[in-house]
C-alpha cells in the first residue's frame, strides 16, 4: 500500500447541525458553495469569497439531494429531487419538475410486504447522489425514504439517467443507498458506490451511449470501517471518499489504493467537494449518539481544508429539449 498523507480538520467552516448536509457543489463562476440538507428540506448557499457570514437558504416542501448546473443557464440548476428531476430558480427558489421517475404502477404499489415498507413506491422513495458525466446526461441514484421506512432499507434502489431530449433510463436496478457517481478521466470507466456493500465498482463505460457493462463490474475500492458515501474527484484522477461512520474522507488512486487520509472531528462524513484546492465536507446527523457522544457536538457541520490538488471541472447538464 502506498504511503498514507495525513490532514486533520478540527474546527468547523459552518456549523449548521445539518439533519443530513449532502451534495457539496461548486458555482465556479459566482465561487460559491451549493449543498442540500435532505432532512431538512433546505438548499444552502454560501459566497466564498465572503465567507460563512454570507451563508443563506432556501426551504423547501420535499427533499433535495443531489444538484447540478445547466449548461447555457447560470439563472437555474437542475436537481434530483423526492418524486424525479427537476429545475430551481437559484436567487427566488421556484421548481418547476420535468420528468417524474416513477410509472403509473408504481404509484399504486404497496411496498410488497416488505417489512418497514408502506406507502407506494414513488412515496417511500427519495433521489441521492448523482453527478453528470462528459456528454450532459445527469445520473442520479434513489433509495428508500429513511423518513419513512428508517433503517429498514430495501434493494429498490435504482441509478437513472436523464439525457439531453428528457428521456429517462434505469442503468442499475437492486441497489440499497446508492451514492458517489464519477467517470475515469479517460471516460472509459464508470465508478459507482452503493454504500451498504462498503464497496464502489468500476464499470466498463461507453461515453458516446451511456451504457455500462454490468456484467464486468469489478470491485475498485472496499472500506474495512465505515461505508463509502459520496466522493468527488481530482484533477490525477484520485477519487476523495468520504467515510462514513469513521470520521475520515480518503483519497484513492486510480489503482484503488489509499494514498491520504482526512481525519474530521465527527463520524458521519457524507460528501466532499472540490473549490479550487479546498475540500469542502458536508456531514450528518450522529447516528448513534449513545455510544459515540463526542461526535455529536459538531453533527451536520461543514469542513474544509486544503489538500494542494485542484478537482475535476464539473460537467453541466445539457438540455436539448425545452423544459
Amino acid at each position: 500500500m502506498a504511503n498514507i498523507k495525513k490532514y486533520e480538520i478540527t474546527e468547523p467552516y459552518l456549523s449548521l447541525n445539518c439533519g443530513l448536509g449532502e451534495a457539496p457543489f461548486w458555482e465556479k463562476t459566482r465561487d460559491s458553495l451549493r449543498f442540500v440538507d435532505i432532512v431538512n428540506r433546505k438548499v444552502h448557499f454560501v459566497n466564498l469569497s465572503k465567507g460563512p457570514s454570507s451563508h443563506k437558504q432556501i426551504d423547501l416542501e420535499f427533499s433535495i439531494a443531489t444538484t447540478a448546473d445547466i449548461e447555457g443557464n447560470d439563472e437555474e440548476f437542475i436537481f434530483g429531487g423526492k418524486w424525479g428531476y427537476g429545475i430551481m430558480h437559484r436567487d427566488t427558489g421556484k421548481v418547476r419538475w420535468i420528468k417524474k421517475m416513477w410509472t403509473d404502477a408504481e404509484r399504486q404499489d404497496d411496498g410488497g410486504g416488505k417489512p418497514g415498507v408502506g406507502k407506494n413506491r414513488e412515496e417511500r422513495m427519495r433521489s441521492n447522489d448523482g453527478a453528470v458525466d462528459s456528454r450532459g446526461r445527469y445520473w442520479v441514484g434513489t433509495m428508500n425514504d429513511d423518513a419513512l421506512v428508517g433503517n429498514n432499507f430495501t434493494d429498490e434502489g435504482v441509478l437513472f439517467r436523464l439525457d439531453d431530449d428528457l428521456s429517462i433510463h434505469r442503468v442499475i436496478e437492486g441497489a440499497t443507498i446508492p451514492n458517489g457517481t464519477s467517470w475515469s478521466l479517460d471516460n472509459k470507466t464508470m465508478y459507482f458506490t452503493d454504500s451498504p456493500s462498503q464497496t464502489i465498482t468500476a464499470y466498463p463505460y461507453n461515453p458516446e451511449t451511456g451504457e455500462i457493462s454490468k456484467s464486468e463490474g469489478k470491485p475498485f475500492f472496499k472500506t474495512e470501517q465505515g461505508v463509502p458515501d459520496g466522493h468527488c474527484q481530482d484533477e490525477e484522477g484520485c477519487l476523495w471518499v468520504a467515510n462514513h461512520g469513521a470520521g475520515k474522507v480518503w483519497r484513492v488512486n486510480p489503482q484503488g489504493e489509499t494514498i491520504a487520509q482526512v481525519d474530521l472531528p465527527t463520524r458521519c462524513v457524507t460528501c466532499p467537494a472540490f473549490c479550487g484546492t479546498e475540500l469542502f465536507i458536508t456531514t450528518m446527523k450522529e447516528v448513534d449518539p449513545d455510544n459515540h457522544p463526542e461526535s455529536v457536538k459538531l453533527q451536520g457541520a461543514v469542513f474544509k481544508i486544503d489538500v494542494g490538488v485542484r478537482g475535476s471541472p464539473l460537467n453541466k447538464f445539457k438540455m436539448s429539449t425545452r423544459a
